[in-house]
């Protein structure tokens, strides 16, 4: 089984496939892990596309089921395998951004508003978030990109939108895997 859930930044993407990949047994795999380099504080430096793409495309080919988080859109064609589902969070924005700044408090703490780098990396970094939904032009990863490439893909897609309990999510994922005979009528979950 492939799956693969992807949306906004701060949607609630590694949580519910974290989970989901726990409920389910399968393999769990990261976009940013690919994306970034390994870095302190970390998300600053980009990975060379190139090695981005055979580090995903090797670790993906070689577990037979898994799920992979995180957008992929921009990452380029005959990389990833054809997807058993395709699951789009959406959050409306207000919530998605209190989210997004709770998030940056917790893990960096103070130095998001004490450290002048920091601070000119976070405020950067939410400006960019924020403009998912608006698509300004600052973001390259946006509401309608995302949309595009899910008009574009050749597997089937469920879109999970609003503030859903991760229960919930999980609850409709494994419904709809079960309509498509990917999980067995009855295998308890």
């Amino acid at each position: 089984m492939k799956l693969h859930i992807f949306g906004a930044s701060a949607s609630g993407v590694t949580t519910l496939g974290e989970a989901l990949a726990e409920k389910l047994n399968l393999d769990y795999f990261d976009s940013d892990a690919y994306f970034w380099e390994e870095t302190e504080p970390p998300f600053t430096i980009k990975r060379n596309p190139e090695e981005r793409n055979t580090r995903i495309s090797k670790a993906l080919n070689e577990s037979k089921n898994f799920i992979l988080g995180g957008s992929i859109i921009h990452w380029g064609e005959n990389i990833f395998p054809v997807f058993d589902l395709i699951v789009f969070l959406h959050l409306p924005n207000e919530i998605r951004m209190q989210r997004l700044k709770n998030r940056e408090l917790e893990r960096y703490g103070d130095l998001i508003y004490t450290d002048s780098l920091r601070k000119e990396k976070y405020e950067e970094f939410v400006k960019w978030a924020h403009d998912y939904d608006f698509d300004t032009g600052i973001a390259n990863r946006t509401l309608n990109a995302h949309k595009s490439w899910l008009e574009k893909t050749d597997s089937p897609v469920l879109e999970l939108i609003g503030d859903i309990p991760v229960s919930e999510k999980i609850i409709t994922i494994i419904s709809k895997l079960k309509e498509k005979n990917l999980i067995p009528e009855q295998h308890r979950y």
